[in-house]
């Protein structure tokens, strides 16, 4: 179960990053950075999506009840590729939808649904 807390942290540092990046695109404008990013509502939604997965993962970590390492895993992972979607989304606001974006998209809802649904049952199994 220590993974939750290791990608909480890591989760924290990457919202940081992103919160840095947002200031270099608005507050203090840098041009390489604001010519980068695309969408600025995208860069702050992948920011506060990252801040409640790692809220989430700190949640499930600290209620102590023993969770599959597998279900921890699946939470994790997909902690970090759903907000990739927004960030994906910053730098290319109109992309061209192929199969492997699609795929990309699939994968990362599939992974932190069946995380999260496995930690739910886990936790209600415990009640």
């Amino acid at each position: 179960m220590k993974i939750l807390l290791a990608g909480a942290a890591a989760m924290l540092l990457s919202a940081l990053t992103l919160a840095w990046i947002a200031t270099f695109c608005r507050l203090i404008p840098f041009e390489p950075v604001s010519r980068f990013i695309k969408d600025y509502g995208s860069l702050i939604r992948a920011h506060i999506d990252l801040l409640m997965m790692a809220l989430l993962c700190m949640a499930l970590y600290a209620i102590r009840v023993p969770l599959p390492v597998e279900a921890c895993w699946l939470v994790v992972i997909g902690g970090f590729a759903n907000p990739s979607l927004f960030l994906l989304r910053a730098v290319d606001p109109q992309p061209q939808i192929g199969p492997m974006r699609k795929a990309y998209r699939i994968a990362s809802f599939a992974t932190t649904t069946v995380g999260f649904v496995w930690a739910a049952c886990s936790i209600l199994q415990a009640l």
